[in-house]
C-alpha cells in the first residue's frame, strides 16, 4: 500500500461517481470566489483517478476554470479507506463505485460514504495555482444539473 501523498490533479482527468445537489453546489461556488481558496483537498483513488470524496468541490472548480483540484491521491484497495452508506440500501463495493464512475452513471447524490483511517493533513490551496485567473470575471455558475 502506497502512501497517500497530495496532487494537483488535471480536473478534466478526474471521474465522478455521484451527482452533486444544485443548491450545494451554488453556495460552494460563492463561498470560493470569496475566500478563493479550497481548504480541504479531494480524494482520488490512484488507479483510477474516480473521485472518493469532493464532487462538489469539483464541480465548483469547473465551474470557476480550474485546470486542477488539489487531491489526496489514495490507494482505493487500503483497508484503512472504508465504504458506507448514507442511507438505507443494498450494500455497495469499491468496484460498485468504480463502474459507476467509468460508466458514466453516477450514483444520486450523497449515496456513498467513504471513512479515512489515514492522516492526511490540511492542504489550503489558493485558486490561482489551480488556475483560476485572478481577474475573471464570474459568470452565474449553471447549477441545474449533475457535475
Amino acid at each position: 500500500m502506497g502512501a497517500p501523498r497530495f496532487e494537483l490533479v488535471p480536473i478534466d482527468r478526474l471521474k465522478g461517481h455521484e451527482e452533486v445537489v444544485a443548491t450545494d453546489l451554488a453556495h460552494l461556488i460563492v463561498s470560493l470566489r470569496s475566500s478563493r481558496i479550497v481548504r480541504e483537498p479531494i480524494l482520488v483513488a490512484a488507479s483510477s483517478l474516480v473521485i472518493l470524496n469532493g464532487h462538489h468541490r469539483v464541480a465548483a472548480l469547473r465551474a470557476l476554470g480550474a485546470r486542477t483540484a488539489p487531491a489526496w491521491v489514495v490507494d482505493y484497495d487500503d483497508p484503512k479507506i472504508t465504504l458506507g452508506r448514507w442511507d438505507n440500501g443494498p450494500t455497495l463495493t469499491k468496484p460498485d463505485v468504480i463502474a459507476r464512475a467509468e460508466s458514466g452513471r453516477p450514483f444520486p447524490p450523497k449515496t456513498t460514504r467513504h471513512r479515512v483511517l489515514l492522516d492526511l493533513p490540511e492542504r489550503p490551496t489558493s485558486l490561482t495555482e489551480l488556475g483560476v485567473s485572478r481577474d475573471l470575471e464570474f459568470e452565474p455558475a449553471a447549477t441545474d444539473g449533475p457535475g
